[in-house]
């Protein structure tokens, strides 16, 4: 029975630790070194987690924020409020986004209910020039 639970624990464990090394967030559109107009969309996509609202504190969940011209946020750190920051509180998995012309990154930060930053783990950066 020992043995037994002591199996059972450690694939909870790992089970959890490879749930958390799968998970991921990525650019649909628009891919890396595109150049798009002054208006275009951007659309997120997140693996191994779920999208909910701000507010819903389940594990394993979170939603999306962008980040323009800006690095992502260390882990556990509230994403900010500001022009650069754009967050996604709803849930939403897409936005239109209005930039001017030249070269912009773009970093999608993935961040709990509580706008607390999952880190660079779960961010990434794309770069775009804008026409």
């Amino acid at each position: 029975m020992k043995k037994l639970f002591s199996l059972a624990l450690l694939t909870l464990t790992f089970g959890a630790a490879a749930s958390a090394q799968a998970a991921s967030v990525s650019f649909v559109e628009p891919k890396d070194g595109a150049t798009v107009p002054s208006e275009f969309t951007v659309k997120f996509a997140v693996e191994g987690m779920a999208v909910k609202p701000a507010g819903d504190l389940a594990k394993e969940t979170g939603h999306h924020h962008l980040i323009v011209d800006g690095k992502s946020i260390p882990a556990g750190q509230v994403v900010p409020t500001d022009a650069n920051h754009i967050h996604f509180g709803k849930g939403q998995t897409e936005t239109k986004v209005k930039l001017a012309p030249g070269k912009h990154t773009l970093t999608m930060q993935f961040a709990n209910g509580a706008h607390q930053s999952y880190g660079e783990a779960m961010s990434s950066t794309i770069t775009v020039t804008v026409k």
